[in-house]
């Protein structure tokens, strides 16, 4: 007996102003993943649609840039302002197509609302230099000014943070920008440009697209009226932008993998390292590249750091975020992660690894859950101490001496983040000195701040954001030699 069909929610693409379905008539499916069922359908745009995005931003441009900085920073207050104004219907989103657990979900709207506050700011405070000549009667003048056209191509485990880090900075620079939505969590992006809308953003200058990254993601790297293309992504996705912008020399703003390592000396308050390790680690279902990846314990305190983590990872409530907020950890993105984190954990297994908490897959409403990982006995050059998991599992290894963690923790194509925990200032020391990463914390959870500089070396990046640093990104240097007229000179 055939069943009542619900309709699924459907969102637009906005393009210029305008809101819209691709011409194609083709569409994306969106999955809650707390229950593997559809919730919704968006366009997904063909190459054409990209161009006509990128054509109207590149218009909107030329008088964008002439608007005052401190009128461009107050669209992005009215944007904040707005995004508070719709917090419970955007955390409600966010819950059901991401995952998250209602507390995470909440904290990234709302950091998100003073995300573009913080920007917004920029709009009086970001300058340029005025330099002494070698030459009489001359000026050196060093511009900032804006790139033009910005791409931002966003992940899904920050659907809408990610928004307000790319379209913050490039706005109040005076750029314009085009994003493209993670085809996982489209919904929110889509939703955003309401808000644009109501603000009364001028047209051309924010445009919202979504669709397949073979496709639109193609065409934001490879179209030269495209000045930056800033993407947060994995390692291959960074490698294919970089190939596409070479084509035009356009400049690249990365922030890809991690495999962030702990390191707990013996002289540690273990249970602070605990806890600080097991918050970074389940944070946003395990889905976050600061996530701590790979923990290394003293061998002096490590059977007490093994059991107290065990112990807590094993307490951990696991269930369908829209349902009951007060659950632990909600589920991974979808079944290709799944599979990959379960097969990663099997084949540690198989190799000698032992499970002291978690290692199954939970059968909850047909959705996409893993339980919360504690795995010992495993090598240095294993798949799950060398390859970023992007799940709830932590691999633990011994270690000797400072020395010895400093070294592995360092054996990585990764560099994003690393943690210490230690009372002893010399190690702190030597740490933040020798940790091949672009950040590491010290006796905290993995989280950055919006003012400080989030960026990664090796394979984790180029470029950085947040602070002013990120709002650099955005600039273009231009020098400036103003020579007054040799018989005009005074003196």
């Amino acid at each position: 007996m055939a069943q009542n069909a619900v309709a699924l929610k459907h969102y637009q693409m906005y393009i210029n102003g305008k809101f819209m379905d691709s011409k194609s008539g083709n569409e994306i499916t969106v999955l809650n993943p707390s229950t593997g069922e559809k919730i919704s359908t968006v366009p997904a745009a063909t190459r054409e649609e990209a161009q006509e995005a990128i054509d109207a931003a590149y218009e909107a441009e030329k008088s964008w840039k002439k608007v005052p900085a401190a009128t461009r920073g107050q669209y992005l207050h009215d944007v904040a302002t707005e995004v508070r104004n719709e917090k419970d219907h955007l955390v409600e989103m966010l819950q059901e197509e991401q995952g998250k657990i209602k507390s995470l979900a909440t904290t990234e709207i709302m950091f998100s609302a003073d995300y573009f506050d913080y920007m917004a700011s920029a709009a009086r405070t970001y300058e340029g230099e005025i330099l002494q000549s070698d030459n009489k009667n001359e000026n050196i003048m060093i511009a900032k000014q804006p790139i033009g056209v910005a791409a931002g191509i966003l992940p899904w485990n920050f659907p809408f943070f990610l928004i307000a880090r790319k379209m913050g900075p490039a706005l109040v620079t005076g750029n314009t920008i085009v994003m493209k939505p993670s085809s996982d969590t489209p919904n929110l992006g889509l939703e955003f440009a309401k808000i644009c809308e109501k603000v009364g953003i001028p047209k051309g200058v924010v445009n919202i697209i979504s669709g397949r990254g073979s496709v639109v993601g193609d065409e934001l790297t490879k179209n030269k009226k495209v000045g930056i293309i800033s993407l947060t992504g994995s390692v291959d996705s960074g490698k294919r932008v970089m190939a596409g912008a070479a084509t035009h020399m356009a400049k690249v703003s990365l922030e890809l993998g991690g495999k962030a390592p702990a390191i707990v000396c013996k002289d540690a308050d273990i249970d602070l390292a605990v806890q600080s390790i097991i918050d970074s680690r389940v944070d946003n279902n395990g889905q976050l590249c600061n996530n701590c990846e790979r923990v290394y314990v003293q061998e002096d305190v490590a059977d007490e750091f093994i059991k107290k983590l065990s112990d807590k990872m094993s307490k951990i409530t696991v269930g369908n975020v829209m349902k009951d907020e007060n659950v632990g950890m909600g589920p991974l993105i979808n079944q290709e992660a799944l599979d990959k984190v379960a097969g990663m954990v099997d084949r540690a297994v198989q190799a000698g690894g032992k499970v002291t908490a978690g290692g199954h897959k939970l059968n909850i409403e047909n959705g996409f859950y893993y339980e919360p990982t504690v795995i010992t006995n495993v090598k240095q050059d294993s798949e799950i101490v060398q390859d970023e998991i992007f799940g709830p599992v932590l691999p633990v290894l011994t270690f000797k001496t400072l020395d010895d963690a400093i070294e592995m923790a360092n054996d990585s194509d990764f560099g994003l983040t690393s943690s210490i925990f230690t009372e002893n200032l010399d190690n702190a020391m030597r740490a933040a000195n020798e940790l091949e990463d672009g950040e590491t914390y010290i006796n905290r959870f993995n989280f950055e701040a919006m003012n400080g500089s989030h960026s990664g070396w090796k394979e984790s990046g180029i470029g950085g954001d947040d602070g002013r640093h990120g709002i650099e990104e955005f600039l273009n240097t231009h020098v400036i030699y103003l020579q007054g007229h040799p018989e005009k000179a005074q003196g």
